[in-house]
């Protein structure tokens, strides 16, 4: 409406009614990325999204689920070349601490990296927010953890969460399937039914390739096919 148009032009002014609108607007382009989620189960984490596909298509050259350290992972929704930028600060920032104090950085302290980061983002006149949102999974000394970020800079922790345009259907299926202790193969069927009824079953009918990931309490980050979940017992 024109008598919030030029709170609109404006990164760091609030509206009259309490809105800063490029946040609102980077949160937009969230839920306009590929779906991408996480799941907690007894024993670890899942990470799951799909990667574009077809005859011309690399599909490893695009990366969705990012490696910060053995223990540790990020899957992203929105713009990837926002993501990306902030995964490269962020694997800087454990691996400086891992030299410095000489044990993994903990989960919560990368969260709070990626959201003072971008919180601080929307401080400035002349920026624009960070138009991704992130799941961050890992396993570290305090436990299990699965932690959002959104373009606001505000941070959430989830047994399971899904972000992305499937996002809706999603979390009303993890709502209904997640339970406390579940198993490997069960966090990966959950995964699974997901991204076929988000992505794969759409009426673009999009050639798409599943991407998945995961980080055990006793081993490292792996990225894993579905032949691999088939040979879970």
């Amino acid at each position: 409406m024109p008598e919030y148009m030029g709170y609109d032009r404006t990164m760091a002014m609030f509206s009259p009614d309490g809105r800063l609108f490029q946040v609102e607007y980077a949160k937009e382009a969230v839920k306009r990325g590929s779906t991408a989620l996480g799941i907690t189960f007894k024993d670890g984490i899942v990470l799951a999204t799909v990667k574009p596909s077809g005859k011309l298509v690399v599909s490893d050259s695009t990366e969705k689920i990012f490696q910060i350290d053995d223990h540790l992972a990020v899957v992203a929704a929105g713009f990837l070349a926002d993501a990306r930028s902030i995964v490269q600060m962020i694997r800087v920032k454990s691996q400086m601490h891992k030299i410095t104090y000489e044990e993994p950085i903990d989960v919560w302290n990368i969260g709070k990296v990626v959201g003072n980061r971008m919180q601080l983002i929307t401080q400035y006149g002349g920026l624009r927010p960070y138009g991704a949102s992130m799941l961050l999974g890992g396993v570290d000394k305090t436990g299990i953890h699965l932690i959002e970020t959104d373009p606001s800079g505000t941070l959430f922790e989830w047994k399971a969460q899904a972000i992305g345009r499937g996002a809706i259907l999603a979390n009303k299926i993890l709502n209904q399937k997640w339970k406390e202790n579940l198993s490997e193969k069960e966090a990966f069927e959950i995964a699974l039914d997901i991204i076929d009824k988000t992505e794969k079953s759409d009426k673009e009918k999009r050639e798409v390739v599943t991407d998945l990931a995961i980080i055990r309490r006793d081993s490292r980050f792996k990225k894993v096919d579905e032949n691999y979940i088939k040979n879970l017992k």
